[in-house]
């Protein structure tokens, strides 16, 4: 993993979360796919959704719970 470039599974599980809201920026949407390998980037982005969804879930329990 090169720090320089930020092709680490940090970078990319920042890229994912990133895409999932929307924000990403073109410049780095672009830089993400001259990458060799997707699977960072899936991996990255069903961790990012599954913590998301963890999340509202626990939001709507305890508005619910109110």
């Amino acid at each position: 993993m090169n720090k320089d470039t930020g092709s680490g599974l940090v970078s990319s599980f920042k890229s994912a979360c990133a895409a999932l809201f929307g924000v990403q920026s073109e410049q780095n949407r672009k830089a993400d796919f001259k990458r060799p390998s997707p699977w960072r980037f899936i991996f990255a982005g069903v961790i990012a959704l599954m913590v998301f969804i963890g999340v509202l879930l626990v939001v709507v329990q305890w508005v619910l719970s109110h």
